[in-house]
């Protein structure tokens, strides 16, 4: 009987975490292929609410919201080299315990907004993590 309980929880368990990366998995896509242009790092995970994209091509614009390991100072440093690679001009920048970042790419301009996070690895190292809050508006 303890094996059919463990067998089961164990079926659920990596049920949930086949359903959390199959959605971050489909999310990434879809993000990639109408903001391929917004840089975001690689191990940051897409939080479902809020985030929402509406539009096409050029005129797309909505909020995305990440959670990430890195804290805010070091998210900052990541934006501040990827983003003029991908072509956006920094306009505004407040620096802080909140991070603050504004970007032009031609009429399209993104506001990206970064908070520390506790972790539960953090709570052991003395490190924070990040929330990205990342707007776009044409």
């Amino acid at each position: 009987m303890k094996k059919l309980v463990s067998i089961s929880l164990l079926i659920i368990i990596s049920g949930c975490s086949l359903i959390t990366d199959e959605y971050q998995d489909n999310q990434r896509k879809v993000i990639d292929y109408l903001l391929g242009d917004v840089p975001m790092p690689e191990d940051a995970e897409i939080i479902q609410f809020p985030t929402a994209i509406q539009g096409t091509g050029q005129n797309v614009s909505g909020r995305i919201v990440l959670s990430s390991q890195d804290s805010p100072a070091e998210n900052l440093i990541f934006y501040d080299t990827q983003a003029p690679i991908a072509g956006w001009m920094l306009v505004s920048s407040k620096a802080g315990e909140e991070v603050v970042l504004v970007y032009e790419k031609g009429n399209r301009v993104i506001s990206i907004n970064m908070v520390p996070r506790n972790t539960f690895t953090g709570f052991f190292k003395g490190d924070v993590g990040s929330i990205i809050d990342i707007s776009l508006k044409n």
